[in-house]
């Protein structure tokens, strides 16, 4: 079946905050007060799923809304230090061009995403579904399926992390893997993802598979 619905995670995904994420990670571990990480494993650290992250700094699952809402405060106070991945924007308008329907779904607020988006890109995205916790996005997913008034065989899900291609299967989507997030490929190839996009504007191939 031809993919009718893109629903595309942020961070990762379209937006390079891997960086961003990285500079301020210490500063939110002390406010919080769990451990903070050593930026010379960073490699390491990110074949570590967001459980076993957590686990590794001691942040127990009460503290991950309140550290969420502090990078996303962070991340507002100085959006122009992340910018999309190159040729996202191109891949966007050719999606949008099409007879796909283009929609996000992220952990980070609406207004984070629209604002590294800017105006024209912003206004591509049908839905918006954002701000939930990295575990609670089926829920989300279902609903811009839903309101798409798609089937969810139609619906493609593009994400950068295992607990997306978790997400996407519990809400019966498929899931597409990227090579460039926060997470490496070869592990997101243990969770079997559909497809593959191994840059930032093969994104556009999305309308021909």
């Amino acid at each position: 079946m031809t993919y009718r619905l893109a629903i595309f995670d942020f961070d990762g995904t379209l937006a390079d905050s891997f960086p961003f994420f990285l500079s301020v990670f210490n500063q939110i571990a002390d406010q919080h007060g769990f451990r903070r990480i050593d930026i010379t494993q960073v490699e390491r650290l990110r074949h570590y799923e967001p459980r076993d992250m957590m686990r590794h700094v001691g942040m127990p699952p009460w503290k991950l809304p309140l550290a969420a809402a502090s990078f996303k405060n962070l991340m507002s106070e100085n959006a122009g230090q992340v910018r999309l991945f190159p040729q996202v924007d191109h891949a966007l308008r050719e999606l949008a061009r099409g007879n796909l329907e283009l929609t996000i779904v992220s952990s980070n607020s609406e207004y984070n995403v629209r604002q590294v988006l800017g105006p024209e890109l912003a206004s591509l995205i049908s839905q918006y579904e954002c701000g939930m916790s990295i575990f609670g996005k089926t829920s989300r997913i279902r609903k811009v399926v839903k309101r798409a008034m798609v089937e969810p065989a139609a619906a493609l899900y593009i994400g950068d992390q295992a607990t997306d291609a978790e997400a996407a299967r519990k809400a019966g989507v498929d899931f597409a893997a990227v090579h460039w997030g926060y997470a490496p490929i070869e592990v997101l190839r243990k969770v079997a993802p559909e497809h593959e996009f191994d840059m930032p504007g093969a994104l556009a191939g999305i309308a021909n598979l």
